[in-house]
């Protein structure tokens, strides 16, 4: 139990971080580390246990409490937010004094993801390729959206951008922090969080529970009735995703070729590396599952 509650906490590490970079998702780490199909499970769950409560409904409430997965949410959202409070300081430092080897490390990463989902599904018919190549294209569009900034959002408005990107979130593939930066609240939400902002955090976090809480049901009916088809769609958000990850790509979202006489050892290194850390980390979560 102990070491189960350790590898929960280090895979919440380890989504957290995810969830700060723009162009990855907390959700492909979470496919990465076998837990997908059990966090959404007990998102879902957590949110008709409260709305239960909410009605009065004692008996509702005690039946979704006890379906959810403590010994898995309890660790796993303790290290989300501690990698959030940490990544918030150091994740975007980085990235801007190294982009492209960043960049570089994070596209290795998500190639180095996309033969998890495929593994999972049973069938891999014309109708699954369909769905997976509307949603590569879908995700390749979206991630061309250029970035925006504001400098002080309204709290409402906080509120609504927080529960689409959470939903993102929650999707390997979809990058809520990219949503977030699309929305122009990338920058606020990070300084918000190194600042301890507890009025921005708080209706953050609200925004985020309403919208997680509507589409986790959604996301695990689908699961469950229609798995394969659901999996082929994340494969597709997952691929399509890759553009706003090419080391090479502009501010305007430009995808670019590396200059002649331009050495590329370390970014095609990290591009390696990143492949060969998330075929570690399934392995190993593979053998502790």
């Amino acid at each position: 139990m102990v070491l189960d509650t350790v590898a929960n906490y280090v895979r919440g590490l380890l989504m957290g971080g995810a969830d700060i970079i723009p162009g990855v998702s907390g959700g492909t780490v979470a496919l990465i580390v076998g837990i997908y199909e059990r966090l959404i499970h007990a998102i879902k769950e957590g949110f008709a246990a409260l709305v239960s409560l909410l009605r009065g409904d004692i008996a509702a409430f005690r039946e979704h409490f006890g379906e959810i997965e403590w010994l898995l949410i309890l660790p796993l959202f303790a290290g989300i937010a501690t990698s959030l409070l940490l990544g918030a300081a150091i994740i975007p430092g980085l990235l801007d004094r190294h982009p492209i080897e960043m960049r570089a490390l994070f596209f290795g990463l998500i190639v180095g993801s996309l033969f998890i989902p495929w593994r999972r599904m049973e069938s891999r018919g014309p109708q699954e390729i369909a769905l997976g190549l509307a949603a590569a294209a879908l995700a390749f569009l979206l991630v061309g959206l250029p970035g925006r900034e504001t400098a002080d959002p309204s709290l409402i408005g906080v509120f609504f951008m927080a529960s689409v990107a959470i939903c993102a979130m929650i999707l390997p593939g979809v990058s809520g922090a990219f949503l977030l930066l699309v929305f122009g609240i990338y920058q606020p939400t990070l300084e918000a969080i190194h600042d301890r902002d507890l009025l921005y955090i708080t209706v953050f976090g609200a925004g985020a529970a309403a919208g997680i809480g509507s589409f986790s049901g959604l996301l695990d009916w689908l699961l469950r009735q229609y798995h394969d088809m659901t999996m082929a769609v994340l494969i597709g958000l997952m691929t399509g995703s890759l553009r706003a990850l090419w080391p090479w790509i502009t501010t305007e979202r430009d995808l670019l070729l590396p200059r002649p006489g331009e050495d590329v050892t370390v970014p095609v290194v990290l591009m390696v590396a990143g492949v060969a850390a998330v075929v570690a980390i399934f392995l190993i979560a593979g053998r502790s599952e």
